[in-house]
């Protein structure tokens, strides 16, 4: 799949806080890797490309959705997903549906907060 040609923005900023648009686990040749556990670390990774891209990190981000095709996935998904954050966790919302793209297992999509925009009263 190409998401190039899509009509959609790969991040938009709105004041302090930075919108993604859902990632999915395509690897730089627009292959798909085999199973939730690497799809979700593969997902992590380009999302954190992308926030890198902005001067963000995974650090930086404030809430995620997260879209699985099988609820029976949760569990390998949720122990990957765990080694991209520390506490104070973002807050999420995981919903079980199907996916536009065949193979993929995963899509999430995340809102970061960008603290340097963030004017302070003085």
């Amino acid at each position: 799949m190409n998401t190039n040609q899509l009509p959609f923005s790969k991040w938009r900023r709105s004041g302090h806080l930075v919108f993604l648009s859902g990632e999915l686990p395509l690897d730089t040749d627009g292959s798909i890797p085999l199973g939730i556990e690497a799809q979700t670390r593969l997902t992590m990774e380009r999302i954190g490309r992308t926030l890198s891209s902005v001067d963000l990190g995974v650090q930086d981000i404030i809430q995620v959705t997260v879209y699985l095709t099988d609820a029976n996935d949760f569990a390998v998904f949720n122990a990957t997903y765990q080694k991209h954050f520390a506490a104070p966790y973002p807050v999420r919302t995981t919903v079980v549906a199907p996916l536009v793209l065949p193979g993929a297992l995963v899509e999430i999509t995340v809102v970061a907060e960008d603290k340097s925009h963030i004017l302070v009263p003085q």
